[in-house]
This record gives structure tokens, sequence and C-alpha cells, in this order.
């Protein structure tokens, strides 16, 4: 959540953010009335508590006629307080409602507009040109399925659309990039994490994905947990309530977990194959950073990205993600798209968000320094989501002949093997 200070000091910069953002810009002014009601009423609430105590000191002293004047006002101060401080709950409880739909505000630097109206800033690698190689590129269902690494149809009957097992040397590809991506992980500083895949309601708050993203999450109703879509939910929860020493930070994680994702409002988009999933494996890097350092933090995430995906020889884009693309929680996100041959175009496969004290302030997660506590920064960056990295692979080293040139950061993973064949059916 943002700071209610800042929201009373500049509340046209809030505006701003929600405009941008394409969200209710009306919140602002009902949460600065909700905020107005919350601090009167804590006004009211201790003034009278003062007056209570005030009087509970008189009546021992009073003559017995004073005393029973007395008594009958203690009486009416006694109703007045419990009044006063059911008022100043009901606004607390307004003010937090209303602050918790709130997204982050945006930087200021971020390009404005929808989906579409994101800036590319940078472009690694070569695209290939099958034409020019003699053969047309088969996507990566078809390659998957003759290299007997993806089985759509048996996922699918086991478990409806959007699910998939995969075999044999696709299970063996999955475990490659994890361990791959965990080891450049480590050696960059990030401690290896192995996280819950169920959270509690206030874990999933925290992080921001009750509000717009709600409708991707699955919730065990019974047992009131939710399902992640990302271990950054159980990372950033990790040090929730806690007081962090200053002098600790930077704290990095790498978390490998399950993932979760309803793909609501996807239908038609993506069918095909793996690469739009209801389920899938992913390695996240987070941060806990000193806000000042927040923004220098945001970048090495996006060079660590950029490092992976460069020691997997794919072709990507670098691009600034516009204001209404942008999660509840994020303030700034950079993602990294891969080129992918026979959709002829990028499509994400990393995203690095900067959620500067967002996150922090709604999971009481502080750092002190010296006599000063004050919330601290959280970031995250997507490593390796499994699948669409898969897909990015498969399509990008494919040879003429099905067969699949494996990178040689993967090979010490594979046995050594250079390339994945075809198997016979």
């Amino acid at each position: 959540m943002i700071d209610l200070r800042l929201l009373r000091e500049d509340p046209d910069r809030v505006r701003a953010s929600q405009r941008a953002r394409g969200e209710d810009v009306d919140l602002v002014d009902a949460l600065l009335l909700a905020d107005e009601r919350r601090r009167s009423s804590g006004v009211r609430f201790d003034e009278l508590r003062a007056e209570q105590k005030s009087l509970g000191k008189l009546i021992p002293k009073a003559s017995p006629e004073e005393r029973a004047e007395l008594l009958g006002k203690a009486e009416q101060l006694k109703s007045d307080v419990k009044a006063a401080e059911a008022a100043q709950n009901e606004a607390d409880e307004e003010t937090r409602r209303l602050l918790l739909r709130l997204g982050n505000l945006v930087h200021e630097d971020v390009p404005v507009g929808g989906e579409e109206d994101f800036v590319v800033l940078e472009t690694h690698g070569t695209v290939r040109d099958f034409g020019a190689e003699g053969f047309e590129p088969r996507d990566h269902l078809e390659l998957g399925e003759a290299l007997g690494a993806i089985d759509v149809e048996r996922g699918a009957k086991v478990s409806g659309s959007r699910f998939y097992y995969l075999t044999g040397v696709g299970a063996l590809l999955e475990l490659a990039l994890v361990n791959a991506s965990i080891a450049q992980a480590t050696e960059a500083g990030f401690t290896p994490m192995l996280t819950p895949a169920l959270v509690r309601p206030r874990a999933m708050e925290g992080t921001g994905f009750l509000g717009q993203a709600a409708e991707n999450v699955y919730h065990l109703e019974k047992d009131d947990y939710y399902l992640v879509g990302t271990s950054e939910v159980p990372l950033a929860a990790y040090h929730m309530d806690e007081i962090l020493d200053a002098d600790a930070l930077p704290l990095r994680y790498a978390g490998f977990s399950p993932c979760y994702r309803r793909e609501a409002g996807t239908y038609g988009k993506d069918t095909r194959g793996i690469f739009r999933v209801h389920q899938f494996d992913k390695v996240e890097m987070f941060s806990y950073v000193a806000p000042e350092e927040a923004e220098a933090e945001h970048k090495r995430l996006l060079e660590w990205e950029k490092q992976w995906l460069t020691s997997l020889e794919l072709p990507f884009q670098v691009i600034d993600v516009a204001t209404g693309d942008l999660g509840a929680s994020a303030s700034r996100k950079y993602d990294c798209e891969a080129w992918i041959p026979t959709q002829g175009r990028y499509r994400e496969l990393t995203s690095a968000s900067n959620c500067d004290s967002f996150q922090a302030r709604r999971l009481s997660v502080r750092m002190r320094e010296g006599r000063k506590v004050q919330p601290l920064a959280t970031l995250n960056g997507t490593l390796c989501a499994v699948p669409r990295t898969i897909v990015a692979i498969l399509e990008n080293h494919q040879l003429a002949d099905g067969s699949v040139r494996v990178p040689e950061v993967l090979r010490p993973y594979l046995g050594g093997r250079e390339v994945l064949e075809p198997i016979s059916r």
C-alpha cells in the first residue's frame, strides 16, 4: 500500500497514477475522506478517554452529594467512549479497505497506455532465417511430440485443457533448466528456496494479488488457502511482521515452486501447446533492499535475466511495460520477450518488477537503521518460467530433421547431450 501521508500531501500525484493505470480515480477522494474520518474519530476517542480518566480521579475525592453527579457523568462518558471507539475502528477499517484497492504509484518514466503501448529498450541476438536454411520451422508442440517430450492429449484427458505432461527428455529438459538457472542465481548471491504453494489470505493480499489479479487466483474455500501463481508471494511474505537490520540488506532469494493460474479472460488465446497453461514450474528472484537502492536493484535483476536468456542463445527484446499493463504492486516493470519463430513475434519469457515499499507496507516488513525504523523495498524477477522457456528453446534451436540443438549452458545438466533426437513411435 502507499503511504497515507503522501496521499494527503500530494493527492494529485496519486490521481495521476490511477488515471495512468486506467483505474478508478474517484477512489483517491473516497480514501481522503475516509482518512479524515479516521483521524478525527481518533482525536475524539482520545479526548473522551482523557476526560474519563480525569473524572475517575475526581470521584474518590468528591463529597457524597458531588459523587452521585460525577458517577452519572462517568456512566455517560463510558457510553460515549464505547461509541467513539466503535467509530474509530469503523473508520480505520474503511480506510484500510480503500487503501488496499489502490495500486502502487507508477514511476514517472513508465510509458502511459495499455498492453500494446510498451517501449522497446533493447534487442539481443539474431532471429534465424529458416527460409534461407531451406526448411519451414515446426512449432514447439509438433517438435515436443516428436521428441517424446510433451503430451498435451493425456494432460487434457486427466486434468482438462491447458494441462500437460513433460515426458522423457521433456522432463529432463525442465530439470536442466531449473538446475542451471538456480546455479546462475546462486553464483549471483541468491539463496535458493523451495517455497510453499499454498498460502494464507494475508500473504496473497499483502503481495497485491487479491485486487485486479484475483480472477486468476485459485482459492481453496474449505481451508481458506490460496494456490500461488508465483513464488513471489511466499518470498514476499517470508519476512512478514519482521524488522530487518539495514546492515543485512540486500537479502536475495531464488525461489522454485509450482505456479497455478486460472488464465481467466484468455479464452481462445494460446490454446495450442504449453505456452499458456494452468500449472507450471518457475524460478523466481526476489530482493529485499533499502528504498534508495530499489531502482539500482531493478536494473540488476534485469541484467541477470538478460544473462540467462543470452546463455540459452535465444533472440529477445527488453520492453518497458506501459502503465495499464502493470500489476497493482509494481511501480515499473521490464519484460524480456523471446522470439517465437512460428508466431513471428516476441513473447514474454521473464519480467522484473520494482514494488518499492508497496508490498512491505502491506506485509509489515521493515528495516532498522540506527533508531529509525521504516518500510523497506521489495523487487521480483522471473528467471525461468519453464514451459515458455521450453517453447522458445525448441523452436529457436530446431534442426531440419526435427531434432533440437541443446544450448551449451544446459549440456552439463543433460549428461553432455548436444542434440535432442526425435524418437520412434
